[in-house]
């Protein structure tokens, strides 16, 4: 796809003979509704949802040309917005969330609201929603209504439990799949509690895996020419992304500890502090860079130890290779132990903090946190679209949009009078 003017060309995808996409400056201002090409133009989204998992998903769909619709309360908008600092009173997560989607206001509860919804279902591909299960049926907003608007419509689905099931009622959050699934039971270190992470990770999962799913159904409706229900419970994609836990313990009984930085499949395996007080991390997943390392650190006695042979060996000998690699890094400024484990091809990377990761060489290189220009912050950095295509790449084309700022231009360009508008504000559904 062709970039909006003045916007970065948008990750991401090269092939091995390609050169990547040009990148050009930062952003310059974004009109309001720039023309969309790009992988997904002429799809059109409505995210029904809030917080992050559901809206994530509908946030990734538009980096790539679909065209998203934020339906939102007219009270009571996405916490998202209100979600972590702001500036000037304005939300910075949400501008991340939020981008290169249209937003408006409905309330579905009313009656105006939920005629609104089925005409604007009958425009749509995808809606995506994160209400409690049975909340649209109560609405008579179920799939037997949003299908008869709309045979080709798709529905994802995205709760915390699933449609069914003992809990699929309980209100439900990513921390809560982050402790079921056996994450926390496995991070931090062994004599020391379960450790949730302090970012949505599950839910992040989760808005990866719901716009994945709605690629397979968009494919498998252009076979069959029918939409259908997409069921995403948040609960299940971490628990894929977990590994082999499941049939460790179905054959063996196997039950993963908690080991804190180290691996039981690889050592040495951990971060490491460096002379001048900074950390590293080390991984030698490979048998040939768990050699190398050991030869950089002076200790190429190790490798003809029988134990060093295999990576679950090396794992149950962990101390004495924690102490060899711990102990020449502590020994180095962080310069120099990145420069030495790069010339001896060995795997090594610093531990960043955001102000880190802001002026990486190889994060600018793929311009993987880029520049756009809002109407309301100025100047604004955030992550790139997820990856990069060579023919038909992504782009951001404007950070989140205040509160219902499209409601008029959408409602007019779905067909509705100003009569028809101003009865519906007039009734509480705008």
């Amino acid at each position: 796809m062709t970039a909006h003017p003045g916007h970065p060309a948008g990750p991401h995808g090269t092939g091995p003979a390609s050169a990547p996409p040009e990148r050009t400056g930062p952003a310059h201002r974004a009109s309001a509704r720039p023309e969309r090409d790009g992988p997904l133009a002429g799809l059109r989204v409505l995210d029904l949802a809030t917080l992050f998992a559901g809206p994530l998903a509908a946030t990734m769909l538009g980096d790539f040309g679909a065209e998203v619709i934020k339906v939102e309360h007219p009270a009571k908008p996405d916490p998202s917005r209100g979600h972590g600092p702001s500036k000037d009173g304005i939300g910075l997560w949400w501008k991340l969330l939020g981008r290169n989607k249209h937003t408006i206001t409905l309330d579905l509860s009313k009656r105006g609201g939920r005629a609104t919804l089925l005409r604007l279902a009958a425009t749509a591909d995808v809606i995506v929603e994160n209400f409690r299960p049975g909340t649209l049926e109560k609405w008579d907003l179920g799939w037997d209504e949003l299908s008869a608007a709309n045979p080709r419509l798709l529905l994802a689905r995205v709760t915390a439990f699933g449609q069914f099931g003992p809990y699929a009622h309980r209100p439900g959050f990513g921390t809560l799949a982050e402790a079921m699934s056996g994450f926390a039971a496995v991070t931090g270190e062994p004599d020391a509690p379960p450790v949730l992470p302090p970012f949505g990770l599950a839910d992040s999962i989760a808005g990866l895996a719901t716009a994945y799913a709605v690629m397979t159904a968009l494919r498998a409706r252009d076979r069959t020419g029918e939409g259908q229900v997409i069921d995403m419970a948040i609960i299940e994609p971490i628990l894929t992304v977990l590994g082999p836990q499941p049939i460790w313990y179905d054959q063996l009984g196997h039950v993963q500890p908690r080991t804190g930085n180290r691996s039981a499949n690889n050592a040495p395996r951990n971060t490491y502090r460096t002379a001048d007080g900074s950390w590293v991390a080390v991984s030698t997943s490979a048998q040939s860079i768990a050699e190398r390392v050991m030869r950089l650190v002076g200790r190429p006695d190790l490798i003809e130890e029988p134990w060093f042979a295999t990576g679950a060996d090396r794992a149950r000998h962990a101390d004495v290779l924690d102490e060899a690699v711990g102990s020449w890094i502590g020994r180095h400024d962080r310069t120099e132990v990145l420069e030495a484990f790069e010339k001896a091809e060995a795997a090594v990377a610093p531990v960043q903090d955001v102000r880190d990761v802001m002026t990486d060489p190889q994060y600018a290189a793929l311009d993987t946190v880029t520049t756009l220009d809002d109407p309301d912050l100025g100047p604004l950095r955030m992550q790139n679209v997820l990856f990069r295509l060579s023919g038909t790449p992504g782009a951001i084309h404007w950070a989140g949009r205040p509160h219902g700022a499209d409601t008029e231009r959408v409602l007019t360009e779905l067909g509705l009078t100003g009569a028809e508008i101003g009865a519906l504000r007039a009734e509480g559904a705008l």
